[in-house]
């Protein structure tokens, strides 16, 4: 895919790697509408990316929400050729340990979020001449489960399934379906842990295997791709 005045969707928009994301996109010439919940944090990327980032304050796990907003964005002509589901958060623990809200946080973000927008934005995809492409952004907890995970580990490998079965339902639209599955990122998802090092994936390596996988050719598809870091260790510690 040609990225030049294409029309991008993500999610998770304000931090991480979907401000990485977007500014890729946008190198390329795409425009990028990005959704969070905090909306001064938008505002200051589209401070930093310019005019071609879109700020829209937006919950996934609000289904009406989403439908209201894409419903009133894309009534004309304009249509996305991208949706990038990259919002997601993991809260740990014990099972028994694992709060019911927490459960049904992990839930709402990681799996029915990114169904209320799938199911808005394929039929636009579906009204496009040329080829579309959605990425669900996982996580290598999506293929191989560790304890204190579990709540993580679920809505992780539901979305691989998901993912899965998309892909093989949409490929004749001429929309292509790819989950990647990252390992430990340099962002604030691992403060929790202790903080980030040097040798954790960096935000901006990962989204350019994201440019990669969308600009590669129309009948070449890579459904699925783990990224990890080669040597994950702290070279702080012994």
């Amino acid at each position: 895919m040609d990225l030049s005045n294409k029309i991008a969707i993500v999610t998770g928009a304000s931090s991480g790697i979907g401000i990485s994301f977007s500014k890729k996109l946008i190198e390329r010439g795409a425009k990028v509408y990005g959704l969070a919940r905090r909306l001064n944090r938008l505002m200051e990327i589209q401070n930093e990316l310019g005019n071609q980032f879109s700020p829209i304050q937006a919950d996934v796990t609000r289904h009406e929400e989403i439908r209201s907003w894409i419903k009133s964005q894309f009534s004309g002509d304009e249509n996305p050729h991208i949706l990038i589901n990259n919002a997601g958060l993991g809260l740990f623990g014990n099972v028994e340990d694992v709060s019911l809200d927490d459960w049904h946080t992990m839930v709402n973000t990681n799996l029915n979020g990114v169904f209320y927008l799938t199911r808005e934005v394929v039929p636009l995809m579906k009204k496009y001449d040329g080829h579309c492409h959605i990425v669900n952004i996982a996580s290598v907890a999506g293929l191989l489960g560790n304890p204190q995970l579990s709540g993580y580990n679920a809505t992780k490998f539901g979305l691989r399934g998901f993912s899965e079965a998309l892909f093989k339902e949409l490929r004749y639209d001429k929309i292509k379906v790819t989950t990647m599955f990252p390992g430990s990122i340099a962002t604030s998802f691992f403060d929790q842990f202790g903080g980030t090092h040097s040798n954790m994936l960096q935000p901006d390596d990962v989204a350019d295997t994201l440019i990669h996988l969308l600009e590669t050719p129309d009948n070449f598809l890579v459904n699925e791709i783990a990224l990890r870091p080669l040597n994950p260790k702290n070279p702080d510690e012994s």
